[in-house]
């Protein structure tokens, strides 16, 4: 790994950790290197945590990238999207550790993992796409729908409300929220509990539990990239 995402392997259990800028931004070369993590977890067999730095996950896509064209900018949302949907089926436990700040992408990173641990402190977690000027793609729509309470889901999704930590528990973006110098003791604990699952057990549950969802995904992916000029 190079120093946008690090990987860390201790008893079991992976740490990939991004690390981006001040905004932690989700790029072509962010998601290779995560992708390239989450390979070496699978050879490793180990439950991942998937954290950011101190006082932000991730604050979104690469704006960069994203203001280079229409074009550039579908193709990133592409790569995005088929990221969620590998973290949404990954055969082994991922644990999302929030250390700040998760907007639009950072927070359907959230949305796509097993379990999510956040942090008390001024931090703001939604999806602000609407509020700046982006009409919601399917695949985003669909991830929002499958985790958020209903009444958040339309809040978040249609008025781009932005939750405090605790709020995002309620809304469903988190499950927990600790002191912020609790974070990763607390992931880790979670980390050996679920080391003790059967792994076949846990793979074959959450394919099932998941599979009119993640075939849903699947074309929802397929049209946000008919729709963006990107199949074919």
């Amino acid at each position: 790994m190079t120093e946008l995402v690090s990987y860390d392997l201790k008893d079991g259990v992976a740490t990939i950790a991004i690390s981006n800028g001040k905004a932690n931004a989700l790029s072509h070369e962010v998601f290779e290197e995560l992708n390239a993590a989450l390979d070496r977890a699978e050879q490793d067999k180990a439950v991942v945590i998937l954290t950011g730095q101190p006082g932000i996950f991730s604050a979104g896509y690469d704006l960069k990238e994203m203001q280079k064209g229409p074009k550039e900018a579908a193709a990133l949302v592409a790569t995005g999207s088929k990221l969620t949907r590998r973290l949404a089926a990954f055969p082994l436990p991922v644990i999302g550790a929030c250390s700040g700040h998760a907007i639009a992408k950072g927070a359907f990173i959230l949305l796509s993992v097993d379990h999510r641990v956040g942090v008390e402190g001024p931090f703001k977690l939604g999806l602000n796409e609407v509020a700046i000027g982006m009409t919601m793609h399917h695949a985003g729509i669909e991830i929002a729908r499958h985790r958020l309470t209903p009444a958040h889901f339309y809040r978040s999704v249609v008025n781009a409300e932005i939750y405090n930590p605790e709020g995002a528990v309620e809304a469903g973006f988190l499950d927990e929220v600790v002191a912020q110098d609790k974070l990763l003791e607390r992931a880790n604990e979670l980390a050996t509990h679920f080391k003790t699952l059967n792994m076949r057990a846990h793979r074959e549950t959450k394919l099932k539990a998941k599979a009119e969802y993640l075939a849903l995904l699947d074309r929802c992916i397929e049209q946000d990239s008919e729709h963006l000029g990107l199949s074919g």
